[in-house]
Formats: structure tokens, C-alpha cells, sequence
């Protein structure tokens, strides 16, 4: 896990589209030699759902999207649909060197959840990984909390965290992009909503299965999330679990270094 050099950067609020050419700017960056090895968090505003990158649109009612003022992007990576509303998203941009895709999600699994303990959550690693070429034949799959896969985060077997990785080719090695969804607050579950469903069973079994199987901090802690004291602490975790210093690069430098 040994890097040069690492950055740090908050980018605070931003819409679907840029944050996600952000993610893939800074992998490009580092494909170039441009870049270092950065985690990044953020917010969305205003609130979006993402699709994998290999997930249908159609699986969507797009209108009722424009209706509510959603935004609906497609994400790099994989996975399925998740809502970007009440989350703090982080993002890690590295080279993979030796490390095969189990190990680097369970390294930056490890270290986020060094800083949610930080931030006073017990939290642990799911174990078990699901078959997901057949879970993804259930209509029930098309949210992307609705499973967990494994080295994703929980509290008390409730998913909290959702990641999602890709790999891209380079001359200096296989570069990884990981994002994933802190939830913050419980609007994550309103993603069904915004489901283009026929079968409102379907829909009703969804709400259920997401009511069961995830978690916010808000609901662990009863309270409001500071976020700022989050970022902090997850800014802390991945330097105490991997051993680095993060380079924070202040926001307001963010544009002219990473136009």
C-alpha cells in the first residue's frame, strides 16, 4: 500500500456529472503520470440517482426523476442504482501493483472503517459473497443496497456502506477507481420510488428488503451527522490503517489543479 505521494480532497457539493468526471479526471490523471494517488469525498447536489455502468436506464422512471428535480447519471464503475442524497462519498484513486480486487476493497474497507470508529460507530466486514450474476436476475436487485457483497461495511448486519470498483489498463500498471455511499440519513431508501416497475409487489418487497438491510447514521447515533467531524475522521482512518499522510489539497485549489 506504499505510495509516493497521496492527496486529500473535499469537494463539497456538486452535481452527478461532475462528480463523476471528477473520479475518472483523477484516474486519468494518474494513467498519465499527472496525478497522484488521491481519496477524494463529496456531496451531491441536487440529489442523483447513479446506475452501474452496465445497468439499464430503463430500469428507471426518468420522468418522475425531472419531476423531483433528480438527476440520473451513470456511474464508471459497477453495481447497481443507489440515491445520492443524505451520503458522504468518498472515492480512492490508486494503483492496484500485486493487489488483486478482493484485497484492495478489503484494505479500503479496513480503513474507512478505522475512521467511522473514529467517528463512534462499531462498525464490521461482511464476510460472505453473494452470486451476483444470478442475485442481478431478481427484478428486487436493481438497488444497489439492496445486498451486500463482501468486505462492505455494516452495523449490527445492516449495510452502511456501498462500494463499487473498475480497473483500468495503464503502462505503469492497473489503476483502480473505488467509490462508495456513507450513508448519512434514511432518503437512500427512497430510491424506490424512482423504480420503473409494473409490479407494485415488487416495489413493496424492495421498501422491505431496504427497511431490513441498511442503516444510516443518523438512525445508529439518533442524531443529525456532522459531516464536517466525519470527513475528518475518515480523512484520519486511511492514515492511520495504511500508514500514509494524506497532501490535503484545499477546495478552492481544487479547480485550477484539477481543471
Amino acid at each position: 500500500m506504499k505510495q509516493l505521494m497521496w492527496n486529500f480532497i473535499e469537494t463539497g457539493e456538486n452535481n452527478g456529472g461532475l462528480n463523476m468526471s471528477f473520479d475518472e479526471q483523477l484516474v486519468q490523471q494518474l494513467i498519465t503520470g499527472t496525478g497522484s494517488s488521491t481519496v477524494r469525498l463529496y456531496q451531491w447536489k441536487p440529489w442523483a440517482i447513479s446506475l452501474g455502468r452496465h445497468q439499464n436506464f430503463s430500469d428507471i422512471d426518468i420522468q418522475r426523476c425531472k419531476n423531483d428535480g433528480i438527476a440520473v447519471v451513470r456511474r464508471p464503475t459497477g453495481g447497481r442504482a443507489i440515491l445520492h442524497a443524505e451520503e458522504l462519498t468518498y472515492s480512492v484513486v490508486m494503483f492496484a501493483g500485486q493487489q488483486g480486487i478482493h484485497e484492495v476493497y478489503n484494505k479500503i474497507s479496513v480503513a474507512l472503517v478505522e475512521g467511522l470508529k473514529m467517528f463512534g460507530v462499531d462498525v464490521s466486514l461482511h464476510r460472505s459473497q453473494p452470486n451476483f450474476s444470478e442475485v442481478y436476475k431478481n427484478p428486487s436487485s436493481i438497488p444497489c443496497f439492496s445486498s451486500s457483497a463482501r468486505y462492505e461495511i455494516e452495523w449490527e448486519k445492516k449495510k452502511l456502506v456501498g462500494s463499487a470498483q473498475r480497473r483500468y489498463a495503464s503502462n505503469s500498471g492497473e489503476v483502480v477507481l473505488q467509490h462508495g455511499s456513507i450513508l448519512c440519513g434514511a432518503v437512500h431508501r427512497r430510491l424506490t420510488d424512482y423504480l420503473a416497475l409494473d409490479d407494485e409487489s415488487v416495489r413493496k418487497n424492495i421498501c422491505v428488503d431496504l427497511e431490513e438491510k441498511t442503516t444510516d447514521l443518523q438512525s445508529i447515533s439518533g442524531m443529525p451527522v456532522d459531516v464536517k467531524r466525519l470527513s475528518e475522521c475518515i480523512k484520519k482512518g486511511f492514515e492511520c490503517a495504511w500508514g500514509i499522510t494524506l497532501n490535503e489539497i484545499m477546495s478552492s485549489n481544487v479547480q485550477g489543479v484539477y481543471a
